[in-house]
């Protein structure tokens, strides 16, 4: 049969010659001109409508299967995708969504059928393989180029409609295969004629990329002359090479190659393929076949229609198309879900150190001051005891020094509390920073940039609420507890002031001449109170050193653990929330790409 060179008018008689009744009426209706089909026409296209409606209305096929593993793994790849949302771009995410629209859109749709695209360059002869393949002139070819413009469909079973919709193949572009002894080995075979995928035409091309995206598996179509063209492996082999499983290579138009040519090129083929990563399963192993054929004369035919049959009888086509899909996905996605190589205390792990916190904590307590409440609390509590145990005398000679050195000094005040203040906020930030960066280490870049801001969005307002808890949890009001001994020596040193007081009356009442001369007693007992006072204060400030200590220690603690309080629920639980949010989605990960063990 020539060319057709009218597209419509060769849908028109494609559809004709492709019906079912077509071979049902002979070999010699089966090759007429049209004007036979003229005479009859009335009846003969009802009959054709409802055969049309038979192959390829909407029928209760039964849905694709997936197995367990792939099920695991896409249920993994809908939980990683919801978990993501927030952290990570809609491009991200992109292919892993249209991963999960299409194998649920192919679940949906007949597992009986596997659907097999056959693509090419211009030239290839993929037209003639698939007229070859059907048994009948179904796609143009010829010398025009390019020759197909259209994606054609031709289903060898019926119940092929939906996945037919959904590669946007219209009824007037689906055809049916030549009835006929042979046809069983291909049942269950949807084969999809592309454009040419270097064709001049934007929209051919486009056709190609799509459909490719949708079909179970492709049939690559090469020739002698283009088997090495550079677009073919960057723009399709090389990429698609993780879909091997699902990939013919055929080099076509064997004929035109004399005596062993055809081995050499074919060996070659191997080579690029193998370059290009493109497994190729030679020895039984799973890869992709590769096979030398000529549809024009036949040869090689019956190699490529074996291996076509048992690929469809398998009906996993499907399944493994989409564990492919899930691979390239997973691939895509590594850099935004798997960790680099961490160093230093997080080298090896998720997360914080302890030390780490205790390091953090550190810096807070001393952005508050902690030690230096601890300090003040601690001289608090011995001014307390000197004050209460100290020599009476000693205090009014100590107020009377402190009064005249205040009245003579006239310096301005320093601005100290300010200073301090800039040096605490300082220090509040820097411990955030240090914080956050240590969580963040080996961390990819999305989830890393996660802890950070959480981190920083925690420390806004951390300098205030610090100096609040500093008034409140910094040293108590009130009187500070006394210990068992402060009554005794507060009773000594009242003794020792009493023992003064009343040798001076004493001597007082010998000088106006009431009390008879005496001086050795009255002189006495002033001796022993005015070296008895410091003595006895002397004696509380060594008493009073550890319990001062332990009150100062006490004062730190509160503080400290007060600061501490207040950066876990604002810095380190924040932070926490978002590693563990990665700890999650590392795991479904893990899962998505159907390794048992972690992949870093």
């Amino acid at each position: 049969m020539t060319a057709v060179t009218d597209h419509t008018e060769h849908d028109e008689r494609g559809e004709r010659s492709g019906s079912p009744d077509r071979f049902a009426e002979g070999p010699e209706e089966a090759w007429d001109d049209g004007l036979i089909a003229r005479r009859v026409a009335e009846g003969r296209q009802q009959r054709l409508a409802e055969t049309a409606v038979r192959a390829y209305a909407p029928s209760r096929q039964p849905p694709a299967s997936y197995e367990g593993p792939l099920c695991d793994r896409l249920d993994a790849l809908r939980e990683l995708v919801g978990l993501s949302r927030t952290r990570l771009d809609a491009d991200t995410l992109a292919e892993a969504g249209r991963v999960l629209d299409e194998s649920a859109a192919r679940r949906e749709l007949s597992g009986r059928h596997t659907v097999v695209a056959i693509a090419g360059a211009t030239g290839s002869g993929k037209s003639t393989l698939f007229n070859a393949l059907a048994g009948v002139m179904i796609s143009d070819t010829g010398v025009r180029r390019p020759t197909t413009a259209a994606p054609l469909g031709c289903s060898w079973t019926d119940g092929a409609a939906g996945l037919l919709d959904r590669l946007g193949i219209p009824g007037r572009l689906r055809r049916r295969p030549l009835q006929g002894p042979g046809a069983d080995e291909l049942k269950g075979l949807v084969l999809i004629d592309l454009p040419d995928h270097d064709s001049a035409a934007v929209e051919h091309r486009e056709h190609v990329d799509r459909i490719l995206g949708l079909v179970d598996a492709v049939i690559w179509v090469v020739d002698p002359e283009k088997y090495a063209d550079a677009m073919l492996h960057e723009r399709y082999l090389r990429p698609m090479a993780g879909h091997a499983e699902v990939m013919f290579v055929v080099l076509n138009q064997i004929d035109r190659l004399p005596g062993d040519a055809a081995d050499q090129v074919l060996d070659d083929l191997r080579r690029l393929l193998d370059e290009d990563g493109l497994a190729l399963g030679e020895h039984g192993e799973p890869g992709a076949t590769v096979l030398a054929l000529s549809a024009l004369t036949g040869q090689g035919m019956e190699e490529l229609r074996e291996s076509l049959s048992q690929f469809t009888r398998a009906r996993s086509a499907a399944a493994r198309r989409i564990a492919a899909d899930l691979d390239a996905a997973a691939e895509r996605l590594r850099p935004v879900y798997v960790a680099g190589a961490s160093t230093g205390r997080n080298r090896g792990r998720i997360g914080l150190s302890e030390e780490a916190r205790e390091e953090f904590t550190d810096r807070l307590a001393e952005a508050v001051g902690a030690a230096t409440a601890g300090e003040a609390a601690e001289r608090a509590w011995c001014r307390n005891a000197v004050k209460a145990c100290g020599d009476p005398w000693l205090h009014l000679w100590r107020w009377y020094e402190a009064r005249r050195s205040a009245e003579g000094s006239t310096a301005p005040l320093a601005p100290g509390p300010v200073d301090e203040e800039v040096t605490a906020r300082q220090r509040v930030e820097h411990a955030v920073r240090a914080v956050a960066d240590e969580a963040a280490a080996g961390l990819p870049q999305p989830w890393g940039q996660a802890v950070r801001e959480a981190a920083v969005r925690g420390a806004e307002g951390l300098p205030e609420t610090l100096d609040l808890l500093a008034v409140r949890a910094g040293v108590p009001s009130g009187r500070p507890p006394r210990p068992n001994w402060w009554p005794a020596a507060v009773l000594a040193q009242a003794a020792m002031s009493l023992l003064q007081v009343i040798g001076g009356l004493w001597l007082l009442a010998q000088v106006i001449g009431i009390a008879t001369p005496n001086l050795g007693v009255p002189v006495l007992l002033m001796l022993t109170g005015i070296l008895g006072g410091p003595c006895v204060e002397w004696t509380s400030r060594l008493a009073a050193r550890g319990p001062a200590r332990r009150f100062g220690r006490e004062a730190e603690r509160r503080l400290r653990e007060a600061a501490a309080g207040c950066g876990r629920a604002r810095v380190l639980d924040p932070v926490a929330a978002e590693l563990l949010r990665y700890r999650e989605v590392r795991e479904q990960y893990v899962r998505v790409t159907g390794a048992r063990a972690p992949l870093w």
